[in-house]
């Protein structure tokens, strides 16, 4: 999918290319640009075989197309001054091979693993397919070694959920992960793993009020903003 954003011509400073996994999360990131980031343009991919593969077989064994896909961001008109990537389950491995690239790679959900540590020390992980678990887990662990905090971390993968994804109900989905975040018990945040998530917390309100629940669009989106704006700063 091509670009999206403010018609012009445009510094790199300006520019964030952005890596999906499937085409519904462009319209979001796109409004949350609009609301909180509006000197921002957006290039947005959508790359769904990368989550497909990586389900089927794990996230290693996408590396290669991961490593084509970074390089079709980073190579459109004008470059970018950074990528963020907002699949969780590549999340890890789109970040560690920004380092070959020349541009720095943000995965979505480390800002969210980080405010997770922060709000304390049991951290369940709520995802809607199985791949996901691993690396968002480990993802929270690293925040917690990163600032010497113990954690504990519990993962529950909602089964009844990605099939309505799947089937574009996005009302059914969050619905059903709302459900699973009524019946968390003894946390102290609440992580919504993936990005196709974030519609459900403003079903859970009542949640909220004793408990944190997080997801990653807005922080991952206002991380990455921050890091381009740095590098056109330079």
């Amino acid at each position: 999918m091509g670009a999206s954003g403010v018609s012009g011509a445009r510094g790199l400073s300006s520019v964030l290319g952005v890596l999906h996994t499937s085409p519904v999360h462009v319209p979001v990131f796109d409004g949350l640009r609009d609301a909180e980031h509006p000197g921002l343009e957006l290039h947005h991919h959508v790359e769904e075989e990368l989550l497909a593969r990586a389900r089927r077989e794990g996230p290693d064994a996408v590396v290669p197309a991961v490593r084509a896909a970074l390089v079709r961001v980073t190579g459109g008109s004008g470059g970018v001054g950074a990528v963020l990537c907002t699949c969780s389950t590549i999340g890890g491995v789109a970040e560690d091979l920004g380092g070959d690239l020349g541009v720095p790679v943000v995965r979505v959900d480390r800002p969210m693993a980080a405010a997770a540590v922060a709000a304390g020390s049991r951290v369940v992980v709520l995802a809607t397919v199985a791949s996901t678990v691993g690396p968002t887990s480990v993802l929270v662990e690293e925040e917690a070694r990163r600032v010497r905090r113990d954690v504990s971390v519990r993962a529950v993968v909602i089964d009844e959920a990605w099939g309505r994804f799947e089937a574009g109900d996005a009302d059914g989905y969050a619905e059903a992960v709302a459900r699973a975040v009524r019946d968390v018990r003894d946390a102290d945040a609440i992580v919504l793993a993936q990005a196709s998530m974030a519609g459900a917390e403003a079903l859970v309100a009542d949640v909220r009020v004793r408990v944190p629940v997080l997801s990653s669009p807005r922080p991952g989106l206002a991380a990455a903003a921050a890091l381009v704006a740095g590098r056109g700063r330079e």
